[in-house]
């Protein structure tokens, strides 16, 4: 839900972002269920696994500590990255017979929220970071371009 419009001396408490929050229980899920597969995966698909899950919600909290729309848009295009390796991971494991189908479908479903609210931050934090740049003699005659930070922070209700 776009909800709060930061500006950049408060964009940084990315603990308040829905999708972050949403982020991190989706690792903190991909935690419990690796924890459960077989030992000789520790180094190969379950570190591989959390390490994506990780990336997701730590890509979002780098972003807001940058101040930067530009910087922020950045990073959810790589938390974007990671939530698609975490996809195919889940894909494998399945198949593998690590998790069974109820599991990874619910995952998946929770999973593609989560991208959805990613496509939306970058959209919104990329039009925002190309609105604050300065104009050019093509344009003295427009508008000039609003320099503050208007990022817009997908919150959480309440």
């Amino acid at each position: 839900m776009l909800a709060h419009i930061p500006t950049a001396a408060n964009m940084g408490d990315f603990t308040k972002l829905s999708v972050w929050k949403k982020a991190h229980e989706l690792t903190l899920r991909v935690y419990r269920e690796t924890a459960m597969w077989p030992k000789h995966e520790l180094y190969g698909l379950t570190s591989q696994s959390r390490r994506a899950a990780v990336s997701v919600p730590a890509n979002i909290a780098e972003g807001c500590g940058k101040n930067s729309d530009a910087e922020l848009a950045k990073h959810a295009r790589q938390s974007l990255g990671s939530s698609s390796e975490l996809s195919y991971y889940l894909i494998l494991a399945h198949d593998l017979s690590y998790i069974t189908r109820p599991w990874r479908d619910e995952t998946q479903d929770a999973l593609s929220e989560v991208r959805r609210m990613l496509a939306s931050l970058e959209r919104v934090s990329a039009t925002a970071a190309e609105r604050a740049l300065p104009r050019t003699k093509l344009h003295r005659n427009s508008r000039p371009a609003r320099r503050r930070s208007i990022a817009v922070k997908l919150m959480a209700d309440g």
